[in-house]
């Protein structure tokens, strides 16, 4: 299948749990006959951060073949799934410092009339991912992107319960990624590849 649109996926990860979602989502985007490009930020947790994980999780390490993301990946793109773990609720910092980076790229407009959806994790049920997810949807609104949530679309995203984007709850670091957060993201990142499509053929 020829690929006729372009979508970036971009992610910080410290266990992995983040990167997994990710991953589910760039095969699913590519099944679509999208052209993916999956890119990480770099990893600035603290020490203290990184003792806290348990022995059984999965650093971000083991996603050490991914590209590091840059502008580019954004001005390339026709649409961008972004996607952090949760910090009090929001964004976490490393993300949130490559949105800051984008400044130059938003002065000139080059971020505006793009497809734009986000993704989270957190390590207790809820414990913030409506409200990280509502504050990437923020970033996007001043980029002028087009916000494409996943919504209540299907049968299956009852099942994860947040219409605002695929959000796992690892209950601590010890709940892998499972079917209903992979069918989550199969299902946004599906929606993505549509409308990014759909905007990009008018």
């Amino acid at each position: 299948m020829p690929t006729d649109v372009r979508i970036s996926i971009i992610y910080y990860s410290l266990t992995g749990t983040v990167a997994e979602i990710a991953r589910e989502m760039a095969e699913t985007a590519e099944k679509e006959g999208a052209e993916v490009r999956l890119r990480k930020v770099p990893d600035a947790a603290s020490a203290t951060e990184k003792a806290a994980a348990p022995a059984g999780a999965a650093p971000a390490g083991d996603t050490v073949e991914v590209p590091v993301a840059c502008v580019d990946d954004l001005l390339w793109a026709d649409g961008v799934l972004l996607g952090s773990p949760t910090r009090f609720g929001n964004i976490a910092g490393p993300l949130k410092s490559f949105l800051d980076s984008l400044g130059g790229a938003w002065q000139k407009q080059q971020l505006a009339d793009k497809v734009y959806s986000g993704f989270t994790a957190t390590g207790s049920l809820h414990g913030g991912q409506e409200s990280t997810l509502l504050a990437l949807m923020t970033s996007f609104h001043h980029f002028g992107g087009v916000v494409v949530a996943p919504g209540y679309t299907s049968p299956e995203k009852f099942a994860d319960g947040n219409p605002y984007g695929t959000a796992h709850c690892t209950e601590d670091r010890t709940r892998p990624v499972d079917d209903t957060t992979r069918t989550a993201a199969r299902i946004q990142a599906a929606r993505v590849v549509r409308f990014a499509r759909a905007i990009t053929a008018a």
